[in-house]
């Protein structure tokens, strides 16, 4: 039987947690404010997919966790994904932050590289401004909630001009399925600044605690200022237990750049959100997103581009691959509104079968309101193709092994974005772990 961690949230407990943690009342009264929106606004309703059956209140409770000093006090799991020296590293665990650290370089430079709880109280300024600003709190009950409870996160600024040559990276992990694993991130990159962002997303329960199970809520806001880059790329892989409900998003200004790279691999229901708000003259976008879904897994991943600016581009690629009895739902939106003249937005989603059982559906959306742009869509949905097979199959290679290369070379374009070796070699393990037959 399993254990359903329902948690109440309302104003009183909303404020308490802000108190317990030494938080300053203007964060408070926003946490406050979150819980009294979650109690009147409904859930997303993402298409075909129905995601008030999942127990979306087993959020666990908020268990304050003690800090180590370096990587060789972390599981071994989570150390081995720390990558080769990373600029800066935050490692999460459960309910809060245990690892900081950031280059003695970039903080010559005035990066800031923390924990979202620290920042609240060392800059509050810059975290006041702009949080759940991209993200709104009144969006939706998921949103609002999330804004109530959330824990650790991270929180990343980039001065004018300053370049971060390295990945800044963080590790969130969870290994006690009764403590709240909701984090927020906010990164703000200045005027013509760069960094890259790295996530890895995992979990290490016991096996009497895979019974039991646990929503894992993440919101990321990412504000790419006039000239600037970023670069976001994440891995999820978390147990069947634990329920992925995750909303990115990026507000990109003047001749800003914005690219996602996102491996959804976890192995429970997912509900995955990123989006690219393109509002500024030359800004662009590109999203690329697989995934992998087995057994009786369910899958709602959207991607969308909302082009508000004149000349801006987006780009979005998804590809997923479905097993067994999975289902995926792929939603792919381009939006041009009436004035971004010049724009020009393009996606492709497609989705591979490798069982009859399994379930994919490809749907590519453009809304335009302006007449001088260019849009287009390329979906598919289909099994491994057998003519590729045959000519793998006459080359000497065995069936099973022609059917593997293919699935990777059709994963590829994403699997070779991920800019960290130690994590894109976890990617690879992921897939083949996922695949097997």
């Amino acid at each position: 039987m399993s254990t359903q961690l329902t948690t109440p949230v309302n104003r009183q407990s909303a404020e308490a947690l802000s108190r317990s943690k030494g938080e300053p009342d203007w964060l408070g009264a926003l946490r406050a404010k979150g819980a009294e929106l979650a109690e009147t606004l409904e859930w997303p309703k993402p298409q075909k997919t129905r995601i008030d059956r999942w127990n979306l209140n087993a959020i666990g409770v908020y268990k304050p966790q003690t800090t180590v000093s370096s990587t060789d006090e972390l599981p071994e799991a989570v150390r081995n994904l720390s990558g080769e020296a990373p600029a800066g590293l935050i490692v999460q665990r459960n309910s809060g932050v245990v690892l900081k650290q950031l280059s003695a370089e970039l903080q010559a430079k005035g990066v800031l590289f923390t924990d979202l709880e620290t920042a609240s109280r060392e800059h509050a300024d810059l975290v006041q401004k702009h949080l759940n600003t991209v993200v709104a709190q009144d969006e939706n009950k998921l949103t609002a909630l999330h804004s109530a409870v959330w824990s650790g996160g991270v929180f990343i600024y980039v001065p004018k001009n300053v370049e971060v040559e390295l990945p800044l990276q963080a590790l969130f992990f969870s290994d006690d399925v009764e403590a709240s694993f909701s984090r927020h991130v906010l990164i703000i990159a200045d005027s013509h600044s760069k960094v890259t962002y790295v996530e890895n997303v995992v979990t290490d329960y016991s096996d009497t605690a895979e019974a039991q199970s646990l929503v894992q809520q993440a919101v990321v806001e990412v504000i790419v200022k006039p000239g600037a880059q970023v670069r976001f790329a994440a891995v999820h892989h978390m147990a069947e237990n634990v329920i992925d409900l995750t909303t990115r998003r990026a507000l990109i200004e003047n001749d800003g750049r914005m690219e996602w790279v996102i491996g959804d691999l976890h192995d429970g229901h997912t509900l995955s959100d990123t989006q690219s708000l393109l509002k500024g003259n030359g800004s662009t976008s590109d999203a690329k997103v697989i995934s992998i879904g087995k057994n009786k897994q369910q899958m709602n991943l959207t991607t969308g581009a909302v082009h508000f600016g004149r000349s801006s581009e987006s780009g979005m690629v998804t590809r997923a691959v479905m097993k067994d009895q999975a289902t995926a739902i792929i939603n792919g939106i381009t939006k041009i509104e009436k004035g971004a003249t010049k724009a020009n937005g393009q996606q492709t989603e497609k989705v591979l079968m490798l069982s009859p059982k399994a379930r994919g559906d490809a749907n590519p959306i453009l809304l335009i309101d302006e007449d001088d742009v260019k849009a287009g869509h390329a979906a598919s949905v289909g099994q491994v193709n057998p003519e590729q097979v045959y000519y793998l199959m006459s080359r000497g290679i065995s069936k099973q092994e022609a059917e593997r290369l293919i699935i990777h070379g059709f994963l590829a374009p994403v699997v070779s974005e991920i800019p960290i070796k130690a994590v894109r070699e976890q990617l690879q393990q992921l897939l083949e772990r996922k695949l097997e037959v």
